[in-house]
């Protein structure tokens, strides 16, 4: 499909500073920080951006890259895209690389779209391989739970991604604690390796300490990587000031408006306070936070600009807080 070219050589020290994590009690590890393929892989994105973001993470020891059959715009362009950058750049790389994609929302139109059919899941697994370009995927992930079909028959058909070899683990993805523990005691039953679930997690969204989420994962053995965990950037420096004319806001707001920034603006301004008060920026603090207790083993980051990736990779270099300076990031937040 692609030729592999010899144009991008990776940093050989690539390894050296990142931190990886077992995901749970299974024998597959994750670094901290993963790049997330959610935003900026689209076809309104420059080739070359996204060739160099995914050069940068790679460069600085970011060996997951997190897709969804649904990513675009259009929906399928950021596999395609990431297939691409992945056979022309990446193809001598292969096992030191976790790609991870799901199904579970609506990806073409009729009544097999979307959900949690057996029929669907293993139809969007088989074009997600072809649009990838890959034989596998590291982790396939239902996408969310589908209270419409027995979750027997979801499980079962993760357990075929796996038996056929085009998926090695399988993960769940915004599942609350009890749905979860259902979804664990089938897998078990059918010996799949499930390791990992993923949900959204930040500082102002705690639902996954609410639904019990966080705390069965962890009892259960299971990885936990969390996305959005800069609420789509506004734990960041980005709306410190207002809204940049460059900013997801002033030109996508299918996500993040103009009335969300305006509502948790003078949250971030508290929070930038005790981001310094500790050497970090905002974003920094923010991932650092989500890293503190050491149960989650990865977040998720996404990233226009190479300098972000880097940025948020800083988070790494402190993540303890103090007992109060949690109870501030508590009081601020709730």
């Amino acid at each position: 499909m692609f030729e592999p070219t010899s144009v991008y050589t990776p940093n050989p020290s690539r390894y050296d500073s990142m931190t990886y994590n077992r995901s749970g009690k299974s024998g597959l590890m994750l670094p901290a920080v993963s790049l997330g393929l959610w935003h900026n892989f689209g076809d309104i994105t420059p080739y070359e951006q996204m060739k160099q973001l995914c050069f940068t993470a790679f460069d600085n020891g970011i060996t997951h890259f997190d897709l969804a059959n649904n990513y675009g715009p259009e929906p399928g362009s950021a596999e395609k895209n990431a297939g691409r950058i992945l056979h022309e750049y990446f193809s001598h790389h292969r096992d030191e690389l976790i790609i991870s994609t799901k199904a579970g929302f609506e990806m073409w139109s009729g009544p097999y779209g979307d959900w949690g059919s057996r029929k669907y899941l293993l139809a969007s697994l088989d074009q997600s391989l072809e649009r990838l370009g890959l034989e596998y995927v590291d982790i396939f992930y239902h996408h969310r739970p589908d209270p419409e079909t027995p979750l027997e028959e979801t499980m079962g058909a993760l357990a075929q991604a796996v038996s056929s070899g085009k998926a090695l683990y399988v993960g769940l993805s915004n599942y609350d604690g009890e749905r979860l523990e259902q979804a664990k005691a089938i897998l078990d039953e059918l010996h799949v390796p499930f390791v990992i679930a993923q949900n959204r997690y930040n500082i102002f969204d705690r639902t996954v300490e609410n639904n019990g989420l966080k705390e069965t994962a962890n009892r259960l053995g299971k990885g936990l990587i969390t996305y959005s965990p800069l609420n789509q950037g506004l734990l960041s420096d980005r709306y410190l000031d207002g809204i940049p004319a460059d900013s997801r806001v002033a030109h996508d707001g299918r996500f993040l408006n103009e009335e969300a920034v305006n509502r948790v603006h003078d949250k971030i301004v508290k929070l930038n306070e005790i981001a310094q008060q500790r050497g970090q920026t905002l974003a920094e603090m923010a991932l650092a936070w989500l890293m503190h207790d050491g149960k989650v083993t990865s977040v998720l980051v996404g990233a226009s600009k190479p300098q972000q990736i880097l940025d948020n990779i800083a988070a790494l270099k402190n993540t303890t807080f103090s007992d109060k300076e949690l109870k501030a990031i508590d009081e601020i937040a709730k």
